[in-house]
């Protein structure tokens, strides 16, 4: 038998044809071979569900292969994968079965939905229709599945619909991170559904005795609550849908209602193999919540008709019969043999089975981790450590170094240091030296991260002092390797090259790639640094790390290979790989490596004159309490930079706490810039001696660090007049300005487009004209508190009609244009010749053409076209800078 999904009632499908008529087209799209992503959004109970089964009853011809995220618990990596695979059938299947990595299953879908082998001779192409509901529970797996098809679907007969609440998710969400990603791809379409209107409710009210305005006011003409309060069969309007639903249920007999309090405890999907089970209720039963309408479904398989019916049942189980009915359905699971772990350690837990919670959640953490959902994975470990108490302390040593490796992986260092610490006092007392000093080596790694960087040093070198007398081991080769990356960032690089070294003569026969991936990451970095070949060491390591998917090793070498890139100034080449970096790492929920690549954007966006796209981006790093304060620093040093030249409020704040966080790091290529930024601040505002005490600290510690850090000192050293010489080669544009050469060190910087910089090498000069086209890039970027220094320079040298800065309209207007060069670029934009400005603004042709040759300037493009285009760009960043201060 067959029973009705909407209930003994169906309700008609309102205000939705036009959103049904999209995707009718969408789907008449995907057959032909255009593939289509759906992103449909609406609040709960907005009828997604409803709206979706509707196009299933008039696309009859499709197949149709259905998934779901359920929010009972916490969610098995990539379960909507794995209901569609079940219905899919086929390779797919299989590969679900053996545990096959997550780029083969998502390689696998899109293969099988793709495929056009079972078309007969001149027949149709017949469309498939993936659907995946409630994606806000979503793993990140299924996040980045959605990611993967998102880029690939277009030229397949598939239609993906994807539902999804749309309230309350905050900016950081990886959801929202990845719907504005998916956004910008060419086969995905959004839509979403609103709430109804009061003429719709009256409709859906009609033949009730429920007074429609009022259940209007009451449900805001939520689909799902007017449904309820109309099938609730009171004259009253119920205060709340979760009161509708108790209303329907208060109507149940006591074998329906027990079935339909167990129904609750299983979830959103409903065996009705496992509900018989544990509700042990005659058929009947069945029968009669069917008709209730709370639930519907088919012959295997039952749901709630929404998530707020099953959470206003749920509300109403007490606590000790809901710990032996989750008992009930753990016992039933296990007897049907169910393979989802994550599933079985929530109602283990819920049952209060520590044995069988600890179990669960170790193999759920385990999986989720291989499939690359670290957020998952981390929660299942914790889980299973609340419950390990009395476990094997050696099973309990291992739950902690797996939690403290998730954590590490989100950015979550505090933690990861901990459970390191709680592991390493296990191994000691266990007395497995081998383990022992692995864990002391990643303890290391982790207070590295923190920003406590001498014990992260000293816990490494205790790590390599432990394990070197017991042979070539695996944890050896990972000790050299961690101790070659601590060398290479305190910059004792020769060091660094020889550990790195060692570290892959151990791993090389032994077949540890990951290691291998590592220490080739870390030579590389160390040979850049001393100015050897570099880019064959760091794209080695990378495509081992790719081959292998050792996900945390590529992270690291997209992180070193663009911030080598970007340290040379190779702005292309850190782009691209920027790109595939950021890419790589938000797909596979790397988030130390992602915010890594973001904050060393930054970066790029400064040195290349974007500043207002620089502190955008380093206000959304710091957002939400910001990341861990090694990466912190960045982003926050950027900002005061950026600020103390701007003259802007909240410089120091910024300086400070960079500081703060790079000296606990010990790491010369984390203070030298940060000392050298508050030098530059000290400079600026007249503090000579100040500049110059932070210029020299710098220089005591820049050993270590590359030639565009060793130049950046010894230029530092000159402008505060230091006695100290420079005592390192150093990068070409540096070199010419210790020679005193400032148009050809300004030219070298145009060249490598970091406009900033050439107006400091042209403010060395006492030449006049140097000194104007100086205060012109300081005008242009904003750099006001700069341009004020320039100006009191040109005053103290006599030079006259020093030009006195844009006025406070210009100073306020994103692109530093006047109030007239804004009217003149909005009139270009409109297609306006100069003589149609002219007659427009009442000036003459002469005087807008001395407009537009400024504003062609000011945008640096050759022509009014360009200029036009550039503007069009820019209205939207226009817009997001003035938001945020920037």
């Amino acid at each position: 038998m067959a029973w009705d999904a909407e209930g003994i009632k169906a309700m008609p499908l309102l205000e939705r044809e036009a959103q049904l008529t999209a995707l009718r087209d969408y789907a008449a799209e995907a057959r032909a071979g255009e593939g289509r992503l759906i992103l449909i959004a609406g609040e709960a109970g907005a009828g997604k569900s409803t709206l979706v089964e509707q196009l299933q009853s008039n696309l009859r011809a499709a197949t149709w292969h259905w998934g779901a995220c359920d929010g009972l618990f916490t969610p098995r990596p990539l379960g909507p994968l794995f209901d569609i695979a079940d219905t899919l059938r086929g390779g797919l299947l299989e590969l679900c079965r053996s545990g096959a990595p997550r780029d083969e299953l998502f390689s696998a879908v899109l293969q099988q939905v793709s495929s056009r082998e079972d078309r007969k001779a001149g027949e149709k192409e017949k469309l498939r229709v993936l659907v995946i509901e409630d994606v806000h529970w979503a793993d990140e797996a299924t996040i980045d599945l959605l990611r993967f098809l998102g880029r690939r679907i277009r030229g397949a007969p598939v239609l993906l619909l994807v539902t999804y609440r749309d309230e309350g998710l905050s900016a950081t969400d990886p959801l929202r991170v990845a719907l504005g990603d998916l956004a910008t791809q060419r086969p995905v379409r959004r839509m979403s559904l609103p709430p109804l209107s009061q003429e719709a409710v009256a409709v859906l009210a009609g033949g009730s005795s429920l007074d429609p305005a009022e259940l209007y006011r009451l449900t805001g003409g939520n689909p799902f609550y007017v449904s309820q309060a109309v099938q609730a069969g009171t004259s009253d309007v119920p205060a709340s849908a979760r009161d509708a639903v108790l209303a329907q249920a208060a109507r149940l007999g006591s074998y329906a209602r027990g079935m339909l309090d167990g129904a609750a405890l299983i979830g959103g999907r409903l065996e009705l193999a496992l509900l018989d089970t544990v509700a042990d209720c005659p058929a009947s039963a069945i029968d009669e919540l069917l008709a209730s309408g709370l639930i519907g479904g088919d012959e295997t398989t039952l749901r709630f008709r929404h998530e707020i019916a099953r959470l206003a049942i749920e509300a109403t189980v007490t606590s000790s019969r809901r710990r032996s009915i989750h008992a009930r359905i753990l016992t039933a699971l296990r007897t049907l043999g169910c393979d989802d772990d994550a599933r079985m350690a929530f109602h283990a837990e819920a049952a209060g089975d520590g044995p069988a919670a600890v179990r669960h959640a170790s193999a759920a953490a385990r999986r989720a981790a291989a499939l690359g959902s670290h957020r998952e994975a981390a929660a299942q470990f914790e889980r299973a450590l609340r419950f390990a108490d009395s476990a094997d302390p050696r099973m309990v040593a291992s739950l902690h170094d797996g939690f403290a490796r998730e954590a590490s992986l989100l950015d979550r260092w505090q933690e990861a240091a901990d459970a390191r610490s709680r592991a390493l006092d296990l191994w000691r007392e266990i007395g497995d030296r081998r383990r022992e000093g692995d864990t002391l080596r990643l303890l290391g790694s982790s207070l590295g991260s923190l920003s406590r960087g001498e014990e992260g040093l000293a816990a490494v070198k205790a790590a390599v002092e432990l394990l070197e007398p017991l042979g070539h081991t695996a944890e050896l080769a990972w000790a050299y390797a961690s101790l070659a990356a601590k060398w290479v960032v305190r910059g004792v690089n020769e060091d660094a090259m020889e550990l790195a070294r060692r570290a892959q003569a151990i791993a090389a026969p032994l077949s540890l790639t990951e290691v291998l991936s590592d220490a080739l990451n870390s030579e590389g970095c160390a040979a850049h640094a001393v100015g050897r070949e570099w880019v064959g060491l760091l794209s080695q390591a990378l495509e081992v790390a790719l081959a292998r998917q050792h996900e945390k090793e590529a992270g690291r070498a997209y992180v070193n290979m663009h911030s080598c890139h970007v340290a040379d100034r190779n702005w292309a080449a850190a782009e691209s790989c920027y790109g595939e970096g950021v890419a790589y790492c938000d797909e596979h929920d790397i988030t130390t490596y992602s915010i890594f690549l973001r904050s060393e954007q930054a970066s790029v966006l400064e040195r290349t004159g974007k500043w207002d796209e620089a502190v955008t981006l380093c206000q959304k790093l710091l957002a939400n309490g910001g990341p861990s304060p090694h990466i912190r620093l960045w982003p926050l040093s950027r900002l005061g930079m950026i600020w103390t030249r701007r003259g802007e409020p909240g410089a120091w704040e910024c300086l400070d706490q960079s500081m703060e966080d790079a000296d606990g790091t010990g790491e010369p290529q984390s203070s030298v810039p940060v000392r050298l930024a508050r030098a530059e601040a000290l400079w600026l505002s007249g503090n000579l001696d100040g500049a110059r005490a932070e210029a020299e600290l710098a220089d005591d510690v820049v050993d270590g660090c590359d030639e565009w850090d060793r130049g950046a000192v010894a230029v530092w050293l000159w402008r505060t007049g230091s006695s100290r010489p420079p005592r390192h080669p150093v990068a070409a544009p540096f070199q010419l300005e210790l020679a005193g050469d400032w148009e050809g060190a300004a030219r070298h910087w145009r060249d490598l487009d970091c406009p900033y910089e050439a107006g400091l090498a042209m403010l060395g000069s006492t030449r006049e004209s140097l000194l104007r086209e100086a205060l012109q890039v300081f005008t242009t970027v904003g750099a006001r508190a700069t341009a004020r220094f320039t100006q009191q320079k040109m005053r103290r040298l006599g030079i006259q009609s020093i030009p006195a800065g844009p006025r406070r309209a210009t100073r306020e207007n994103p692109l530093g244009l006047t109030r007239r060069e804004q009217e003149v670029l909005d009139l270009i934009c409109a297609g306006l010749t100069n003589a149609e400005i002219a007659v427009k603004l009442f000036i003459s042709v002469k005087t807008v053409d001395h407009h537009v040759s400024a504003v062609l300037a000011k945008l640096d493009v050759p022509t009014r076209s360009a200029a036009a285009q550039w503007a069009r760009k820019a209205r939207p960043y226009r817009r997001l800078t003035l938001e945020v201060g920037g």
